[in-house]
């Protein structure tokens, strides 16, 4: 029996932005890093000084792009490969929201949307963001190991479906290991 050579994908979420610092949901709005999260994203680079990384893929959005191209600097890697399949799920009437602000301005949403039942008003339905995350996903597996930069919800999204479980948040400059056997993926938390 032929056997695939697994390869592997470190999928990151990007630094901090001054929205994740006051809790609004950013979504498809497009933040740049604050210095924290530049900080966080030199971090992380140190953090994968010897983990083999041949190829960075990034959102198309500046959060992900900045922390993506950190790392690629400081690893002494090309620029980042940019594929907007990796972007954000879209929160609709929640983007710029905090949670507690979504539950008071639309609480039948935020109801709905908690209990996984829904998504907002304009918002992006899962399936949908779990569809596109796949795809990117199999674009980045390569020969070598790549690091992709992404975001927490889709990232979560994608993970609780990949695990069938519940997954926390994803904080900042959070990483997972992700293996591609040829014809599945399986993910762990990276410490």
């Amino acid at each position: 029996m032929l056997r695939c050579r697994v390869r592997r994908i470190l999928l990151a979420r990007h630094g901090q932005t001054a929205w994740n610092a006051l809790g609004k949901l950013q979504g498809h709005t497009d933040i740049e890093l604050d210095p924290t999260g530049r900080d966080q994203a030199r971090t992380l680079a140190m953090s994968l000084r010897d983990a083999g990384i041949t190829r960075v893929w990034s959102s198309d959005l500046a959060r992900a792009r900045e922390t993506a191209a950190i790392v690629a600097t400081q690893l002494g890697l090309q620029p980042p490969e940019v594929d907007p399949e990796l972007r954000e799920r879209r929160f609709g009437v929640f983007e710029g929201l905090t949670r507690d602000e979504c539950a008071a301005n639309h609480p039948d949403a935020w109801r709905d949307w908690v209990a996984q039942t829904s998504h907002p008003p304009g918002g992006e339905p899962r399936a949908d963001a779990i569809a596109r995350m796949q795809r990117a996903l199999l674009r980045a597996v390569t020969d070598g190991i790549s690091l992709v930069v992404s975001h927490g919800g889709v990232m979560r999204l994608w993970l609780m479906e990949l695990l069938g479980e519940p997954i926390p948040l994803v904080g900042n400059a959070t990483m997972y290991e992700v293996d591609h056997d040829g014809a599945v993926f399986r993910a762990t938390l990276r410490a």
